[in-house]
């Protein structure tokens, strides 16, 4: 299940979704989905672009109940549910370079973030969450959120350099990019994470 709703970018932030910036491109992702896949009209989440046809590696997310937690990561209302992010799925290498930059398949935790969205009866985005994969084949519902239209408006208005540094967990004047270089690699050297299909 969900594990609550994101509406400001500390609450993003201490979610931990997306870090630590690389190997993790969730940030990234999320950016680019904010900024230049939707929009906002007479309140509503709008888009050009439509995630049933494959642009950009969306795909069906299909909402199975987790065997271990007997529940569905997410509200089950019979209404279709898409996901990106997965770096290795058709259409992907449309992601921007920033979104993909960091991506090796030798690189652990690096494909592990995803962006989810449901839509409504009428096919426009109504919710979207930002999740990760516990394992190969599941997703951590205690690592599941739902992204408010607020925050998804706050992340639109600001650039990338902006949204990155105000989610870096450093307290120095680095931008985040300079931060990231100056972080270690993760000491779990598995790479299951790239491999995912």
């Amino acid at each position: 299940m969900v594990k609550g709703t994101l509406n400001e970018l500390s609450q993003l932030k201490q979610s931990g979704f997306g870090q630590p910036c690389p190997p993790r491109h969730g940030l990234n992702l999320l950016y680019w989905f904010a900024h230049d896949y939707i929009d906002f009209s007479n309140g509503n989440i709008v888009s050009d672009y439509r995630p049933q046809n494959g642009d950009f590696g969306f795909h069906k997310f299909h909402n199975r109940i987790d065997e271990e937690e007997d529940d569905h990561l997410l509200p089950n209302q019979n209404l279709p549910y898409y996901e990106v992010g997965n770096l290795n799925y058709s259409g992907a290498d449309e992601l921007p370079d920033y979104v993909r930059a960091n991506y090796s398949r030798n690189i652990p935790d690096n494909n592990k973030d995803r962006v989810i969205v449901r839509l409504d009866v009428d096919g426009r985005l109504n919710r979207v969450y930002v999740t990760e994969h516990s394992d190969p084949k599941r997703f951590s519902s205690s690592k599941t959120f739902r992204v408010s239209q607020g925050l998804l408006q706050i992340i639109k208005n600001k650039s990338r350099d902006q949204y990155l540094s105000e989610l870096s967990n450093t307290g120095e004047n680095l931008s985040f990019e300079e931060q990231c270089h100056r972080e270690t690699a993760p000491e779990n050297k598995s790479s299951w994470w790239c491999a995912i299909l």
